[in-house]
């Protein structure tokens, strides 16, 4: 991709997402993510309906009159946006490739964080780390990152989650608001999982395809894994063959249910043919 075209993508990116994070996802975003807690904001005269436990005794002496403490929410979060970047994400058989849709997200994500005057991180991975960007603030910060996730060409096509999260941990010392975004084909995560989840609000955010959920009757045909670049023959006609493949895709969105729901982190899915925004602001008033 040349510079210009990435330009391109890049600008029409943005546009479409701020003006969702603009119009729809920031004041849920500021409502669902809460603040570190409660910080000091200023002194004021003492007015009929405040709690006298904020009285300060100090300032109150000095000018004989009742005088107030006030507090205000310390809203500065720190969002990490872990994304897979692995050969099963460039996959798409209806109106676009998973890589596309988890870049889409990720930059409503970020626009809505930047709205908030939050800083925003990335972590691509497939089966090692690919590239980290530590959390900032700022417009050009993150246009980068979708700079970043449009153009990156990652060295490796597996997935391994757990080494994800484990990463996570160790850069991440303060908590952290954490999307999680993959088509989670893949399990053998739930301890690094439940090691993260402790310390940061971890939500997944799982992309599929239609296409994944059955293998078609097709009969013999060659297959190429995105992850192993190995090619191989399948009768898709055998309906084995085909309860087989279901099982295993079935076990893996079931796994990826349960480690989450017990970590206390939460879920989200959606369809590339699907509107995310509605599965977006859905999940976002859930938790607000």
């Amino acid at each position: 991709m040349d510079t210009k075209e990435l330009l391109k993508k890049v600008r029409k990116i943005e546009i479409k997402t701020r003006r969702l994070s603009d119009n729809i996802f920031g004041g849920e975003y500021h409502s669902t993510f809460k603040g570190r807690g409660m910080t000091f904001s200023e002194v004021r005269q003492y007015q009929f309906g405040d709690d006298v436990r904020n009285i300060d005794w100090n300032v109150t002496a000095r000018y004989n009159e009742p005088y107030i403490k006030v507090f205000e929410e310390e809203r500065e979060l720190t969002m990490m946006l872990m994304v897979d970047v692995s050969g099963s994400e460039i996959f798409g058989t209806q109106t676009a490739f998973k890589r596309e849709i988890l870049t889409e997200i990720a930059a409503t994500l970020a626009f809505s964080a930047l709205q908030n005057n939050d800083k925003i991180g990335v972590i691509l991975f497939t089966d090692q780390i690919e590239l980290f960007i530590p959390p900032k603030k700022g417009k050009s910060h993150v246009l980068r990152i979708i700079r970043e996730m449009l153009e990156f060409k990652p060295k490796h096509h597996g997935t391994n989650i757990s080494e994800a999260f484990k990463f996570l941990s160790s850069v991440m010392k303060k908590k952290a608001i954490v999307f999680v975004m993959s088509d989670f084909m893949g399990s053998d995560y739930e301890h690094a999982l439940k090691i993260a989840g402790k310390k940061h609000d971890v939500t997944g955010i799982r992309v599929y395809d239609e296409r994944e959920e059955h293998i078609p009757n097709l009969g013999l045909v060659q297959m190429k894994d995105s992850e192993t670049d190995e090619l191989i023959l399948v009768n898709t006609g055998s309906k084995k063959v085909r309860n087989e493949y279901n099982k295993f895709y079935k076990d893996n969105v079931a796994y990826f249910e349960s480690v989450f729901s017990k970590s206390g982190s939460g879920t989200l899915h959606s369809r590339v043919d699907e509107s995310y925004v509605k599965k977006l602001l859905g999940y976002f008033k859930r938790r607000g």
